[in-house]
């Protein structure tokens, strides 16, 4: 079994940010990412930690906007409208999830797709649907980045997607479906779900259950990607069975150490997408 090291392939990608981060900075442009943060713990979180570290090494800047945890619908989006009406801002990314006030609350009409550089909004979406050019969300990003980068041959595969959320199921499905796999979509209800998955020549895993998928649910050889993130009995773990589940799988990522190392620099080469067509 081959295990998919995220955290080199990052690296990897991170040398090829800067010298793109050269460029702008050679013609005037400083690649600029605004966070928005709820309350005074949101930078706590891991993904932003994980964004601001990669930002710091390819020179993009990271401009925290913190609103209070209490705020107020209208209030939220008037920060997002003015983010998205400033020159010097070539990305805006909101950490979820959102506080409970603002539960329901889209950006859609508030954040150009220009400017959604984690593929947001349902305009991002629908770009990614007709395969137009657009921010495509930064999980889904590493996904596929990470097959092409181990040779993973994705063109005529089946490709089973377990789950579906429009932040990662859904765009990850269609990332692969532009690329000619043949997709099938799965999810919690499914009847059966272990005889569809063990047709998959790649898997990918985003339910949000630990330790999930077991080895009956793999076909021997597989290429096995696990995006969950979980904090089960003191660890964190991924959707997927990982010891177990390496005695069958051709390819496998690790959590931690997988997708998630990733996903922040896929996220940066969109802001640097954006600040390179402002």
């Amino acid at each position: 079994m081959r295990q998919l090291d995220g955290r080199a392939l990052a690296a990897e990608i991170t040398q090829e940010l800067k010298a793109t981060s050269a460029d702008l900075a050679a013609a005037g442009v400083v690649p600029t990412l605004a966070i928005v943060l709820f309350g005074e713990d949101a930078a706590a979180g891991s993904y932003v930690r994980s964004i601001t570290r990669t930002a710091e090494t390819i020179d993009v800047r990271c401009v925290p906007r913190r609103v209070p945890g209490e705020t107020t619908a209208e209030q939220f989006l008037a920060v997002i409208d003015e983010l998205d009406a400033d020159p010097a801002v070539h990305g805006v990314v909101v950490q979820s999830p959102f506080p409970p006030g603002l539960g329901g609350v889209t950006l859609d009409g508030h954040l150009s797709p220009a400017k959604d550089v984690d593929g947001a909004t349902a305009a991002s979406l629908g770009r990614l649907v007709e395969e137009r050019d657009g921010h495509v969300p930064a999980t889904a990003a590493a996904v596929v980045e990470i097959l092409d980068r181990a040779g993973v041959e994705i063109r005529g595969a089946h490709a089973v997607v377990v789950g579906r959320s429009t932040v990662v199921g859904k765009p990850t499905a269609l990332l692969l479906l532009a690329r000619d796999a043949t997709v099938t979509i799965c999810h919690l209800e499914t009847v059966d779900l272990a005889a569809v998955t063990r047709q998959a020549d790649i898997l990918v895993v985003a339910i949000g259950d630990p330790r999930f998928i077991r080895p009956e649910h793999v076909r021997p050889g597989a290429a096995v990607i696990d995006v969950g993130i979980n904090f089960h009995e003191g660890r964190l773990v991924g959707d997927v069975d990982y010891e177990a589940v390496a005695a069958v799988a051709g390819a496998l990522t690790p959590v931690p150490g997988g997708v998630g190392p990733l996903t922040a620099a896929m996220l940066l080469r969109n802001v640097l997408t954006a600040a390179a067509s402002a």
